[in-house]
């Protein structure tokens, strides 16, 4: 009960209280492109999101748990078009990676291609290919510097 109520606190004030937000932001906003493609979270991205993020954060629980919830909001955002909209979220990733150049490094491409097992449709996996093709020409000019 208590650990719930500290993460709704972090979650409404994650700016302010979380360490290295800015990192957990980006990260966020990189996995979305990578799940949103197809315009639902199934339960297989659900659960590669979650293995995803105890594996970025050491099995910190509830810092993953702010991560994943971090990549629900955004993804939200998309579909409800609430102020932001797939190709808004692109910009802001391009725009960040090009500020803050260690953020490119977080760009891990091998663990974004683990999503295309839960991509059913021929299409959506193809528009995935090239989400991360895009992410990785980005990591690759802005990254290891």
């Amino acid at each position: 009960m208590i650990k719930k109520i500290r993460r709704k606190i972090k979650k409404a004030f994650r700016e302010l209280l979380l360490y290295h937000n800015s990192s957990l932001e980006y990260r966020a906003k990189v996995l979305t492109l990578v799940v949103a493609v197809n315009r639902e979270i199934t339960p297989c991205e659900e659960e590669l999101l979650y293995k995803t993020a105890c594996d970025i954060y050491d099995n910190d629980d509830e810092r993953a748990e702010i991560l994943v919830e971090a990549v629900k909001e955004y993804f939200e955002k998309i579909i409800t078009n609430n102020g932001l909209d797939f190709e808004h979220l692109v910009f802001q990733v391009e725009k960040e990676t090009k500020a803050v150049r260690r953020f490119a490094n977080k760009i891990d491409v091998e663990v974004l291609k683990k999503f295309h097992v839960c991509i059913e449709d021929e299409e959506d996996r193809i528009y995935q290919e090239r989400v991360i093709d895009y992410l990785a020409r980005l990591k690759e000019e802005y990254g290891n510097l």
